[in-house]
């Protein structure tokens, strides 16, 4: 319940600093226009991503006759979640790793590299894909989309500050403080991607919850991370972008500095610590 109250309190955030960007402009006419800009750019990334990403990391569906075991063991997990069966798909590539990604639980998909079935025990297996099924369960695709929103709207509001202080544009009555516009529209874009990595991070540590009360035992997904930590650095993913990384159970590319700062899962250390901590009879 802890990481869902922080969701919402991150996602009040962000409203509060479209808030705060519309009584310091002293109009909400940019504000209308933004939100209905990041809102048609998001809702179809909503309906689409999920064939955009599958297409680009070239993940192929598989039958049950194909994947017996990964097949059963995404039934059993779908079971106790109470949610319909995911789709199940493989993706030829040698890091060990996994994602997954629907609208929500109707249209659930769960995808795993070549790599991961290879590395991990069948124990370990099911507390990835239990972690998977608790995004789906957990609609953190959704969740991910409304975040993504709210801080399009910041960034889109941002720009239009910028432009119209380097043209000259801007109200002239003395609703707004532009001065203060400005220096807002330089900040707040940078509060709200911070914003918008932690709540990615929050759902990583519900998720992690999730799966781990799913699976009944949080040392499946311990052990797991521990493997999947060390081998994704030492297997470079082949094909993908960096800014589908947050979709994936450890980062598949590698970061640099400022990397807690700036990233999308908490550290796997820590992750590893609190499923370790769980109480589990």
């Amino acid at each position: 319940m802890g990481n869902q109250i922080k969701t919402g309190l991150f996602l009040g955030l962000l409203t509060a600093l479209i808030l705060l960007f519309g009584k310091i402009m002293g109009g909400q006419q940019g504000l209308v226009i933004a939100f209905v800009f990041a809102l048609i750019m998001n809702v179809g990334s909503y309906w689409f991503s999920h064939k955009i990403v599958l297409s680009m990391y070239r993940a192929r569906e598989v039958s049950e006759e194909e994947a017996p075991t990964l097949h059963a063991i995404v039934e059993e997990l779908a079971h106790r979640a109470s949610i319909p069966k995911p789709k199940v798909y493989i993706i030829p590539s040698s890091q060990p790793n996994a994602f997954a990604t629907g609208r929500g639980p109707g249209s659930g998909v769960v995808a795993v590299t070549e790599g991961i079935l290879q590395l991990l025990t069948p124990e370990e297996l099911k507390g990835v894909l239990a972690h998977e099924i608790g995004h789906i369960k957990n609609r953190d695709i959704l969740i991910q989309t409304i975040a993504a929103t709210l801080a399009g709207v910041i960034m889109f509001v941002s720009d239009m500050i910028k432009w119209a202080a380097i043209f000259g544009f801007g109200r002239d009555d003395e609703e707004g403080n532009p001065f203060l516009a400005i220096a807002l529209a330089i900040i707040a874009p940078i509060a709200a991607m911070l914003i918008q990595l932690a709540i990615s991070r929050s759902r990583e540590y519900l998720a992690d919850e999730t799966g781990a009360r799913l699976c009944h035992n949080p040392e499946y997904l311990a052990s797991a991370l521990e493997k999947l930590e060390a081998y994704s650095q030492r297997i470079p993913m082949e094909v993908g972008n960096p800014s589908t990384a947050h979709m994936f159970i450890v980062n598949p590319f590698k970061g640099g500095t400022l990397v807690n700062l700036f990233s999308t899962h908490p550290p796997i250390e820590e992750r590893i610590r609190r499923l370790r901590q769980m109480q589990w009879t």
